[in-house]
């Protein structure tokens, strides 16, 4: 059984390399193929809607809008319910098939057999 790879990415135009990091990452297990849930947190939450996707502004760096795209095709995107209500975000404002979810989803992810876990 392949394991899972969770990934959060806690930040964005806030720390633009780290968040940047993540979404590397994230969608880089995509195309090979892992079964990947991104978890956008904080300022990060910014990533989950669309046309208000932040610019990283990171030179060398693919654009933050086109790896949460990536995985959004190919594998599970959250959007932490206390930031997105923090921010007044909805499921009108999000990407299609983006979910909004709380920290006991996340948990039971996180615990899952098989999962890996990276925070950024």
């Amino acid at each position: 059984m392949a394991r899972r790879l969770l990934v959060k990415v806690t930040c964005g135009t806030d720390d633009p390399e780290r968040s940047n990091q993540g979404l590397t990452v994230a969608s880089a297990a995509v195309a090979a193929g892992a079964d990947v849930s991104l978890w956008l947190t904080g300022e990060a939450a910014w990533f989950a809607t669309g046309d208000r996707t932040p610019d990283l502004g990171l030179p060398h760096a693919s654009p933050a809008g086109a790896l949460v795209t990536i995985v959004r095709e190919g594998g599970q995107v959250t959007l932490c319910t206390q930031c997105a209500a923090r921010r007044g975000l909805g499921e009108d404002d999000t990407l299609p098939g983006v979910r909004i979810a709380g920290a006991a989803v996340f948990v039971e992810e996180a615990l899952a057999e098989g999962t890996q876990a990276l925070v950024y």
